[in-house]
């Protein structure tokens, strides 16, 4: 159990919504996030850097929306739906986008492949939580 989860247990209100799915997209996107901030550090540092603009900016991107995303469904007292869809939407695009261009990289950085892997658990992760939100 990850302390995500143990401290959604702690005071849980009455909402329906189930608080593994809940615990694994909030870890899944906080991983994300820093699996992409590292991923631009590193790619800051490879011989040629300009190559890699593009994936530093959606990585900059994704880290942002899913720091974003981790705060807001991580309050689940006051449940908005209104704001978390979007919220979760808008990191099904970003990881996909991200991972997408990470993938491109990958067959030369490490650091571009285990990036794009937690893209995609990530864009997964918040696809199933919006599909429990339903």
């Amino acid at each position: 159990m990850t302390y995500t989860r143990q401290m959604l247990d702690t005071y849980s209100p009455a909402v329906d919504i189930d608080l593994n799915t809940l615990a694994t997209t909030i870890d899944a996107l906080n991983e994300c996030a820093q699996a992409c901030i590292v991923d631009v550090d590193a790619d800051l540092g490879v011989p040629n850097p300009t190559e890699m603009v593009k994936c530093i900016r959606l990585c900059l991107h994704c880290a942002d929306v899913c720091t974003a995303a981790a705060r807001i469904i991580g309050r689940v007292a006051q449940y908005e739906a209104d704001i978390t869809r979007p919220s979760l939407e808008a990191c099904v695009a970003a990881c996909k986008t991200c991972g997408d261009e990470c993938e491109r990289h990958a067959h030369m950085h490490e650091h571009c492949r285990i990036c794009a892997e937690v893209c995609r658990r990530c864009e997964h992760a918040c696809r199933e939580l919006l599909d429990a939100l339903k």
